[in-house]
């Protein structure tokens, strides 16, 4: 059961900024899977609950030691996350409801990280055929969370013949809705965790829409 995280997390987020080496981190190892790792596990459980009974979802909880393949500066994370998204490798290809806690507090939401530049023009064809379509989802998602959805986008729209497309045409990467809240009681309370799932409901129409455009690699 999620319990809520405690002001030792943050403190120990901001002690692995300042002192990211394994020397600190072994001093601290246990504090951190007290304070970070197993609360995280356990809101994994609780936001997983209303999605288990779908095969295509699977959850996914980072580990605090960066990945050496990937020729990092500093061996740890000072920013942990937990993630919920269709199964696949290409995990930045596809929507990803989340969940990240740093030092400066937590962000929860709805990600399209880097879809391929094929998903993007299949994106503009399929809102083309069906603006209707895009602009439900749109719109619930955008009320539900209270948040507005956006992106990274081209310099230049795509080319789009209908107006009320046009923005969305220049639609690149890191497609977004999602909500900050800085360190403070809030975060220390076990109903964060049902903020959090709240707000993934509310995203559901923009991440069913997205879903249904698989990575094309």
């Amino acid at each position: 059961m999620f319990e809520g995280f405690r002001p030792q997390a943050i403190d120990f987020l901001w002690g692995i900024r300042f002192n990211n080496n394994r020397e600190w981190f072994a001093d601290h190892k246990q504090e951190y899977t007290r304070e970070l790792n197993n609360p995280l596990k356990a809101m994994a459980q609780a936001l997983y609950a209303p999605y288990c009974q779908n095969p295509n979802l699977i959850m996914k909880v980072c580990r605090i030691l960066r990945d050496t393949r990937m020729h990092y500066d500093l061996p740890y994370r000072d920013s942990l996350w937990l993630s919920l998204r269709p199964r696949t490798e290409e995990w930045y290809r596809v929507p990803n409801l989340y969940f990240s806690i740093r030092p400066e507090g937590v962000e929860y939401g709805l990600s399209l990280w880097r879809p391929e530049p094929a998903q993007m023009e299949l994106f503009r064809k399929t809102v083309s055929a069906d603006p209707d379509a895009f602009l439900s989802a749109l719109e619930a998602t955008e009320r539900a969370t209270g948040e507005k959805v956006t992106a990274d986008c081209y310099k230049r729209p795509k080319p789009c013949e209908n107006p009320d497309l046009l923005p969305f045409f220049s639609w690149k990467t890191n497609v977004s809705c999602f909500r900050q809240e800085p360190v403070g009681p809030g975060i220390f309370e076990p109903e964060l965790a049902d903020r959090v799932g709240a707000f993934w409901a509310g995203t559901r129409p923009l991440f069913d829409f997205f879903d249904t455009m698989r990575p094309i690699v």
